[in-house]
């Protein structure tokens, strides 16, 4: 089995119920099982500006599917709970990111394809967050520095907008 972790983002509808969905739908996945989440952040759109803010997290798994087999099964649900391949970084019902598995770097040739670590985790700071509320000591398994120093380099860059965490 190996560990996996995914980044959860929602910016239309009930932000907190669609992230609630993708969750149990995860959970009914053979092959899958949750083992953490973290909590709720909210935050100003990446990318394009023109959109409501989002909702994000980043869940922890354990999973006996290759990284491949795991992508298509989360592209899988975001299309069943109403997800349409829209603008680049518009909004979404729900966005479901393979941001690790494991320490495996990899990045296929075909455009569009599995790209591992996710190639801009390190400058989100809506991922960075709640990935280090999870595992504060986890390594970029391509730049092999700690996760944290990433965030630290972000902290006073204010093109990556506000974060702040959200109650339950």
């Amino acid at each position: 089995m190996s560990i996996a972790y995914i980044g959860i983002g929602s910016n239309l509808g009930d932000r907190r119920e669609n992230i609630a969905k993708s969750i149990a739908l995860m959970r009914k996945e053979k092959g899958i099982q949750v083992l953490r989440v973290s909590s709720l952040y909210e935050s100003d759109p990446w990318g394009v500006r023109e959109q409501p803010r989002y909702l994000n997290g980043v869940l922890e798994m354990e999973t006996y599917l290759s990284p491949k087999d795991l992508l298509h099964r989360l592209l899988s649900i975001e299309k069943g709970l109403g997800r349409g391949r829209g603008k680049r970084w518009g909004p979404r019902i729900i966005d479901l990111d393979l941001l690790l598995y494991e320490s495996v770097v990899m990045k296929e040739s075909a455009p569009g394809e599995l790209i591992l670590p996710h190639p801009v985790l390190h400058r989100r700071k809506f991922v960075l967050l709640p990935l280090l509320e999870l595992v504060p000591e986890v390594i970029h398994p391509y730049f092999k520095r700690p996760i944290k120093d990433f965030l630290h380099f972000l902290k006073n860059e204010q093109s990556h907008g506000r974060v702040e965490i959200c109650l339950h």
